[in-house]
């Protein structure tokens, strides 16, 4: 399986990287100035472009609710740059159960419906969880191990749906530790994080464009587009040339996209899908420089 998260391999491979996650490469047996192994870096500059907490039709397809409001079609969007994406979904929208709430809430066409067409033209779907309860509510009220069958439910609904099962897991607002992250890697996920921890190519950039619903004072000024761009600039002057950034199913990102990805082709990033991505960026490499292995930093958000 390709993919790199927050943890890689198995066996004593996978707990050695464990150690020098959680407590530094000392913990290990490695030197603190190891470099990675020499590896030819891929041709051009690449970025990921993932959405979390769909699907969500409206969005997917552009639409209108009865509430009034409307968004442009994310799909339509990634078509017309040729784009294709990762989508981190909920399992439980992907559900026949979940029809009615879908038609109600989410602009008269079911989620499972919009899941096939992400996956129709071409996306990737990867597990958001089934229930995006909060983690570590449900390990206080329920336990860990109902986090991870919470995960596997999510995981079997997708790969009814698309054929594959997911190879990535994003925790709800990025809120984990790392005895859990331990555990969900143990069954084949990587599992995707803000940490310092991971190599900087690894690190998913956070455009906080949650913020931007509403008229919540939290969101990035001037402009959400602006902070974006803020981010991969500032990135691109420590050496990192590949991005992961992580959006949402919203409207104001569609349209912010409408702007970010012709100003971005435009600076000669490739955007491909988390797969492709893993192929061609695996963790640690010189390409984006080594990252620091000291510490894990749960990284989560609070809205």
């Amino acid at each position: 399986m390709s993919g790199v998260g927050l943890f890689q391999g198995r066996g004593q491979r996978s707990l050695c990287l464990l150690l020098a996650l959680v407590y530094g490469p000392a913990a290990a047996g490695l030197p603190f100035s190891a470099a990675p192994p020499a590896r030819p870096p891929a041709a051009g500059k690449l970025i990921a472009l993932t959405f979390d907490d769909g699907p969500k039709p409206y969005v997917l397809l552009g639409g209108r609710l009865p509430s009034g409001r409307s968004s442009a079609g994310l799909l339509d969007l990634l078509d017309r740059y040729h784009v294709k994406a990762t989508f981190f979904v909920m399992g439980w929208r992907l559900e026949p159960a979940a029809d009615g709430y879908c038609r109600r809430a989410d602009g008269g066409v079911p989620c499972r419906v919009a899941a096939e067409e992400v996956h129709r033209r071409g996306h990737e779907i990867e597990n958001h969880t089934y229930g995006h309860g909060n983690f570590r509510q449900m390990a206080k009220r329920y336990g860990e191990a109902w986090i991870l069958k919470d995960i596997d439910r999510a995981s079997a609904v997708i790969q009814k749906m698309t054929g594959l099962k997911p190879e990535y897991v994003r925790p709800p607002d990025w809120d984990i530790w790392p005895e859990l992250a331990h555990q969900i890697e143990a069954r084949g996920y990587h599992v995707m994080s803000k940490s310092a921890a991971l190599p900087p190519a690894w690190r998913d950039v956070d455009s906080e464009d949650y913020f931007c619903v509403g008229r919540d004072p939290r969101c990035p000024h001037p402009s959400d587009f602006d902070f974006v761009l803020g981010q991969i600039v500032r990135r691109e002057r420590q050496g990192v040339s590949d991005h992961i950034l992580t959006f949402h199913e919203l409207p104001s990102t569609v349209e912010l996209l409408s702007r970010l990805v012709p100003e971005l082709e435009r600076r000669g990033y490739a955007f491909v899908t988390l797969r492709q991505y893993s192929a061609d960026v695996p963790a640690g490499w010189g390409r984006s420089g080594p990252g620091s292995h000291h510490r894990v930093d749960t990284g989560n958000r609070q809205r």
